[in-house]
């Protein structure tokens, strides 16, 4: 099991547009493709409150190349981030790092 870090910067008063966004479309789509979450988070004390963090648990990395392909190619997808974005770019940064559970890790 790995698991991908994915650190979200929103533009200036976009954040709920980007949660909104994976609550009603996003992770409807991940499911399909399956896709698991493995928890989402806001940041309420840190260096940016404008700020989405979440985790992906994946099998493997062919797991994740494969799904992920498939999610970014779907049309579902496509259509919901241009719907959201009709009021303007939602996203100043994304960053990701695919992490490897260490043998004393409560997450395995």
């Amino acid at each position: 099991m790995i698991y991908e870090l994915r650190i979200y910067d929103c533009l200036p008063g976009r954040l709920p547009a980007l949660l909104k966004r994976f609550n009603e479309h996003t992770l409807a789509i991940w499911d399909r493709h399956g896709i698991r979450q493995a928890g989402f988070f806001t940041t309420v004390i840190g260096e940016n409150s404008n700020r989405l963090t979440y985790f992906i648990a994946w099998e493997s990395l062919a797991d994740r190349e494969a799904k992920w392909a498939a999610f970014i190619s779907d049309p579902a997808w496509h259509k919901a981030r241009d719907d959201s974005e009709r009021d303007g770019p939602i996203i100043a940064n994304i960053s990701s790092q695919l992490l490897a559970p260490t043998a004393f890790s409560s997450v395995k």
